[in-house]
């Protein structure tokens, strides 16, 4: 996905992987991942939030899923933006 913001013509938010595996992990946890998930996560996912993931990734690289809209939840559950 990082490779696909830089090259590609993409409004997403962010560029950066760890800013991808952010917004992707909070989505599927409903909040914050790290509250649920030990770190490091690519080591601690369960087989079914892998499988979420790698869905929802599929689904953001072909516009079916909004990333600003993700990026926006994300940062709320985070308490890093005013849209509180």
């Amino acid at each position: 996905m990082p490779t696909l913001a830089k090259t590609t013509q993409t409004d997403w938010p962010v560029h950066n992987d760890h800013c991808f595996q952010r917004i992707v992990l909070d989505t599927i946890c409903g909040g914050p991942w790290h509250n649920k998930i030990i770190r490091p996560a690519y080591q601690h996912l369960s087989e079914t939030q892998a499988i979420q993931a790698a869905q929802l990734c599929e689904e953001i690289i072909n516009n079916k899923v909004d990333l600003n809209s993700l990026n926006r939840q994300s940062l709320i559950w985070r308490h890093k933006t005013d849209a509180n």
